[in-house]
């Protein structure tokens, strides 16, 4: 049993982009309950950037070890979630893991397995789950209140990206240092969001552009269709290689549409639902009249500070968890059968083996021919990421 504790003392790892954003958000007095006692970072010279009053590490087993915290937030490359994310948890630190939780499935197993003291929080940053419109969207369809679902349409293109942020670190769009591109770097938020929404479908097929638009080798552009166990049908699409971009989520249910789109949610609700219609129609061109309602949504919530402060009062009050870490395997074994379906050329049935994705990537890692040097990248630069936060 784990000592209850008034404050939480935070330490982050990982001060890139993300990791300097979750340290200003601290500082700016946006979260009660926590302190942030300790940052990390494997290059020097980033920990020089912040206050002396933080105790500074370069090494993240040393910080987990120190005593010096009570819980860990991970911003680190992507294939560090996995391995500090275990030495964490298995010391018994509280954790909260940025997105992806891993980059394969294999890796998400065994993060998920070191959580054995369920007296720990382990928690993830899925912030999105904080954003109003897909709350109330979430209600509308557990209530029931918009019947079966028989399709979903997701277009969301608006991740834009340059050839200079991608040129902007090296373990950036890389096999080896990402795992991937815009399903593993921006589209984790959607792809968690599908499945917490709709569930999983029991089939994928996908076609994923690598280098499309930029100068990478991983993909920046994905079709992918998704079959569900009830029947209903799916389509994913991305990219970050289109302006402006579009983010569209249409869903098509047994009492009506449901559109979110530029800040609003629009139900088109049918007065008789659709099955029931087409069953009890005399007239072969009718359809059922409906009703159109805007519900209403303002803002888009909390976001990273609603996930932080979640996660702190998990720790101090056990409040129930936001995003629950082990629930990140889903999105990314959505990622990992969209990229498995495309490389391979079939329709993937889920779930996913593991161990066969695992090879697809190694042997990607072995084949891959793109070099870059750190040393030349910006990646001591920590820009303003606030405008690629908000997605509804």
């Amino acid at each position: 049993m784990k000592k209850k504790i008034s404050e939480v003392r935070l330490g982050i790892i990982g001060l890139g982009n993300m990791g300097s954003s979750h340290v200003r958000n601290i500082e700016s007095g946006s979260i009660s309950g926590v302190k942030l006692a300790a940052i990390c970072d494997i290059v020097p010279e980033k920990l020089k950037k912040f206050d002396k009053k933080y105790l500074r590490y370069t090494d993240s087993a040393k910080m987990i070890r120190s005593g010096d915290v009570d819980a860990v937030l991970i911003a680190t490359p992507h294939y560090f979630h996995t391995t500090i994310g275990i030495d964490s948890l298995s010391n018994g630190i509280h954790t909260l893991v940025e997105k992806p939780i891993s980059v394969h499935k294999a890796d998400a197993k065994k993060l998920i397995a070191a959580h054995t003291d369920k007296n720990v929080v382990f928690s993830a940053m899925f912030n999105q789950r904080t954003d109003p419109h897909y709350i109330k969207l979430r209600e509308l369809i557990v209530s029931g209140k918009l019947g079966k679902i028989t399709r979903v349409n997701w277009i969301i293109t608006d991740w834009f990206r340059t050839q200079a942020y991608y040129d902007g670190g090296g373990w950036r769009a890389t096999w080896k240092g990402e795992g991937g591109g815009v399903l593993f770097n921006q589209c984790p938020h959607q792809l968690d969001l599908m499945q917490w929404l709709f569930g999983m479908p029991s089939s994928v097929r996908a076609y994923c552009k690598l280098g499309r638009d930029h100068r990478i080798e991983v993909e920046d552009a994905v079709t992918a269709y998704l079959e569900y166990p009830n029947g209903a049908t799916g389509v994913f699409i991305t990219t970050t290689g289109e302006a402006p971009g579009t983010n569209r989520l249409e869903i098509a249910a047994e009492n009506g549409k449901v559109v979110v789109e530029n800040g609003k949610i629009k139900w088109t609700r049918n007065e008789i639902g659709q099955s029931e219609f087409i069953k009890t129609s005399k007239a072969s061109f009718d359809r059922p009249e409906v009703w159109e309602i805007e519900i209403p949504c303002r803002g888009n919530g909390p976001q990273h500070i609603g996930i932080l402060q979640n996660f702190v009062n998990a720790i101090i009050k056990g409040e129930e968890l936001i995003a629950p870490a082990e629930e990140g395997i889903n999105s990314v074994e959505l990622a990992n059968c969209m990229l498995y379906s495309s490389m391979n050329d079939e329709m993937v049935k889920l779930p996913l083996n593991p161990a066969k994705y695992a090879k697809m990537l190694s042997s990607l890692i072995a084949k891959s021919t793109t070099k870059k040097n750190p040393s030349k990248s910006k990646s001591s630069v920590v820009e303003d990421m606030s405008s690629s936060f908000t997605k509804a």
